[in-house]
């Protein structure tokens, strides 16, 4: 039987190693979806209920297996729902495909239903992005399409027409010069070192200093051992941004933990008093958590050369393979006699943890934020996948649950996208049936993409979903305070009974209130065979501080607690307690 256009697109994706496609059907890629139908001894389908989810799960299964992901959506309105989860794989550098409908072709740019030109749309966030002409265009296209995703680490996307997608390979002609099957599905890899000479200036650099930090981000993610070779030698503490936090266990002498607002003080302190800087594998965004300019000097590793000093004045940037670059410059390294520095900084973080755990062990309600995040930490599984949200349950997830040498973290990083927890979830449950897979996650990010509870149920996923819930966007309510110093406005949500919902979906729910009973509540979610959802009600008076005073923030929050923010007086109390009292402190 004959091919027609939609059977080439998916037999040439899955020459180039796709195996599952997130999408939802339309009658805009009906052909697509006929192809994958007869296809499914060899690629999964995976109905979503929205499909921004679709392009969050392509994104998580690109980020969580290396391989290529995939999404699938129809025409107009379909397409344009990929964009926020294609963004986020762009900004993370997630190798995604995205393959949307268009019209009839002759019926393209005529106003037609669901005219949307998405080859226009999709160029700002595809490094690749064309439409499909032919049969006879398919496997030329997918090739290029494909190639580029994997090698960039980004986006591709192709649309192809309605009636593309049935017209028979037979009856579309290929041009003079397009010879047939000339594209190569070869893959090619890639693992760059930098020159001999940076790698000899970079060690100069590092072995003259007296006091080096690490800062390290998902592209180390593969070098932790060689990074805390590195440490050892250099006697320096490693600063984890948030997309690194799976990089080294966070209970290991030579990791700080986080960095920034999310982060600890360690963390900072080490950044404020290092004269040298290495950076490996990150673009951490917020500069005013670097050292100042002037007080340290920097070495970079980045396997793109656009990255280097993107966020800091490097002098010597080594760009190549985290991994392969750390083999590299390891030998060139010498042993640091005077380890003070890192000893300093070790004697910080253990005050540090102290500090946070005995501040969330307060009995009573309300039920302290980190209380959840923390117990959840104690029970998670050796090698468990845990998903955050963006907000304020990231900061929690960030600070109170330490990750251990087997167990993944990941989310929307650069992008930060609230919603992703659950999609990105979902991803990682099908990537690895084997592994137990949490959803951390906030009210207002769970409401916004609800419906994937379905998703969940139908394909008998055993996600378990901790809902961090205080009734409010947290993030934002004390940005208003603290960054601008105005009262919090329209920030509370309508409350949702998140248990009720669950139940509704056939998943079973719990609630958590009270903090002595925090412990037992997660035991029982997570002892479900199948999906679980627990609703953690959280005091919502108590704010996510800085790790050290920045004194806007603090004068900002004493500028609005003389106005009729709501709240004023439970502030006040959560103000005066552990940790935001010693987090006031300079």
């Amino acid at each position: 039987m004959a091919r027609n256009g939609a059977d080439i697109l998916i037999e040439s994706l899955i020459a180039w190693g796709v195996d599952t496609i997130f999408g939802l059907p339309g009658d805009g890629i009906n052909g697509v979806m006929e192809a994958i139908r007869t296809r499914q001894d060899r690629l999964r389908f995976v109905q979503v209920r929205h499909e921004e989810s679709s392009a969050l799960m392509a994104c998580a299964h690109a980020k969580i297996t290396g391989r290529l992901g995939c999404c699938l959506a129809t025409t107009g309105p379909g397409g344009i729902h990929l964009l926020n989860g294609l963004y986020d794989a762009a900004a993370d550098g997630a190798s995604v495909i995205a393959i949307t409908g268009l019209p009839y072709h002759d019926l393209i740019d005529t106003y037609t239903q669901q005219d949307v030109d998405h080859t226009k749309l999709f160029q700002d966030v595809a490094l690749y992005s064309a439409r499909v002409m032919s049969p006879a265009h398919v496997e030329n296209i997918v090739t290029i399409a494909c190639r580029t995703a994997l090698a960039g680490r980004g986006v591709a996307h192709l649309a192809i027409p309605v009636d593309v997608q049935e017209e028979p390979e037979t009856s579309a002609k290929p041009s003079s010069r397009n010879v047939a099957h000339h594209a190569s599905f070869a893959p090619a890899q890639e693992r760059r070192v930098p020159r001999a000479e940076d790698i000899e200036r970079a060690a100069d650099l590092l072995n003259s200093a007296e006091h080096v930090a690490i800062l390290a981000g998902q592209g180390a993610r593969a070098a932790g051992s060689e990074l805390l070779s590195v440490a050892d030698v250099l006697a320096a503490p490693i600063v984890k941004a948030l997309l690194g936090k799976s990089v080294v266990p966070d209970e290991n002498p030579f990791t700080t933990g986080g960095i920034g607002l999310l982060g600890t003080r360690p963390s900072q302190e080490a950044m404020e008093r290092c004269d040298a800087l290495l950076i490996v594998g990150s673009t951490f965004p917020y500069v005013e958590y670097y050292p100042k300019p002037g007080r340290a000097r920097g070495v970079q590793v980045d396997r793109d050369p656009v990255r280097i000093g993107l966020r800091f004045p490097a002098e010597v940037g080594l760009v190549g393979d985290a991994q392969a670059t750390l083999e590299l410059l390891l030998p060139k390294l010498r042993r640091k006699t005077n380890r003070s520095f890192l000893e300093n900084i070790q004697g910080s973080k253990k005050s540090w943890r102290e500090l946070l755990q005995s501040a969330i062990m307060r009995a009573g309600t309300p039920m302290k934020p980190g209380r959840i995040a923390y117990e959840l930490g104690q029970r998670l599984a050796p090698d468990a996948i845990v998903a955050w949200d963006s907000g304020h349950n990231t900061g929690l997830l960030a600070r109170y649950v330490d990750a251990k040498p087997d167990q993944l973290f990941f989310g929307s990083g650069l992008m930060a996208t609230m919603a992703c927890s659950l999609p990105y979830a979902i991803a990682a449950a099908l990537a690895h049936p084997d592994r137990q897979v949490i959803a951390f996650t906030g009210d207002g990010g769970l409401s916004m993409l609800l419906g994937e509870l379905a998703t969940v149920v139908r394909y008998k996923l055993p996600i378990k979903i901790i809902v961090v819930k205080n009734n409010t966007l947290g993030q934002i309510k004390w940005e208003q305070m603290q960054f601008l110093g105005n009262p919090e406005y329209e920030c509370d949500l309508t409350p949702i009974d998140f248990v009720k919902v669950a139940e509704a979906f056939g998943i079973p729910g719990f609630r958590v209130e009270d903090p002595d009973a925090c412990g037992r509540a997660l035991d029982q979610a997570l002892s479900q065979a199948g999906p679980a959802l627990l609703e953690a009600l959280i005091d919502p008076n108590e704010p996510f501080l800085p790790p050290k005073r920045i004194e806007k923030y603090a004068k900002n929050l004493e500028k609005v607690l003389q106005t009729e923010t709501p709240g004023r007086s439970e502030i006040k109390r959560a103000l005066s307690e552990e940790p935001s009292r010693t987090l006031l402190q300079d």
